[in-house]
């Protein structure tokens, strides 16, 4: 017997995600400014985005070439927001004296400051392969899409 997803049941994570960020986007609205913690969990959910995009147009472009390119376009535009918040993570100040004082043998994976990083290199490695340089620093304007019905 083959069980086939209806919409109630399909891609539960994802929804599951999306609803996190909702709320967060929400909650954020009381907090105040983004800090270091913040920035890396964002970067961390953009970098699993940009892998997931990936995936898609690559299994997507075979057998519908526009709809794979329009998820590439989308794949990049996702690296230029991870490389963005990357850039505000190191603009931004310690987050109360933690990254100051960070024990890199007490954690698997390096201070905070390294995991991001590292993150954002292997995402950066990745993106480098299937993409031009000119068109990582392309604009977002100028890219159109039309609905159809």
């Amino acid at each position: 017997m083959t069980s086939a997803n209806t919409t109630s049941d399909a891609y539960p994570f994802l929804r599951a995600a999306s609803a996190g960020l909702r709320h967060h986007a929400r909650a954020q609205a009381q907090a105040g400014p983004t800090d270091r913690l913040q920035a890396d969990l964002l970067h961390a959910h953009l970098t699993a985005l940009h892998q997931l995009l990936d995936q898609l147009a690559e299994t997507t472009r075979p057998p519908h070439p526009a709809a794979g390119r329009h998820l590439a376009t989308a794949r990049t535009r996702l690296w230029q927001a991870s490389d963005a918040v990357h850039d505000a993570f190191h603009l931004l100040p310690p987050s109360s004296g933690t990254d100051a004082h960070c024990r890199p043998e007490h954690l698997s994976t390096g201070p905070p400051v390294l995991t991001i990083c590292q993150r954002h290199l292997a995402s950066g490695h990745a993106i480098r392969r299937k993409t031009t340089p000119t068109d990582l620093h392309a604009p977002l304007h100028g890219h159109t899409t039309t609905c159809a019905q």
